[in-house]
């Protein structure tokens, strides 16, 4: 039992640093584009306008995602609770991965939006 809520606090993880995350990148955008901090591409980084219009729009992808994947992350584990370790671990390690891969594949509508909203050089369409 002790394994499946290590891994259920492991599998919360992901899910708990988007909504922290993404509420802070969404209500306080770093103040200066850096290297360092923040939604850091290409197009992000032209100007200021685009710098926070990314980090408004990811964060409250990050902060809606991250809400919908701790609720599920629950529910997906719950019916595993009294399994086998082998069965406890490999659904936690596949929930992990599908996490992150949400996490990485943020980027694509942040970039299309930025796309949709700003030209090549960062002016606003």
């Amino acid at each position: 039992m002790w394994f499946w809520w290590f891994m259920l606090g492991c599998d919360l993880l992901v899910p708990a640093i988007m909504i922290i995350a993404g509420w802070s990148m969404w209500k306080h955008c770093p103040k200066k584009v850096n290297m360092a901090i923040g939604y850091r591409t290409k197009r992000s980084m032209k100007n200021m306008d685009t710098w926070q219009f990314a980090h408004e729009y990811c964060g409250k992808l990050w902060w809606r995602i991250g809400w919908v994947m701790l609720a599920l992350s629950v529910l997906v584990q719950i019916p595993n609770m009294h399994s086998s370790e082998d069965r406890i671990g490999t659904v936690g390690g596949i929930l992990c991965t599908v996490q992150t891969m949400f996490l990485m594949f943020s980027i694509i509508p942040t970039e299309a939006a930025l796309r949709r909203r700003f030209t090549k050089d960062g002016e606003r369409i």
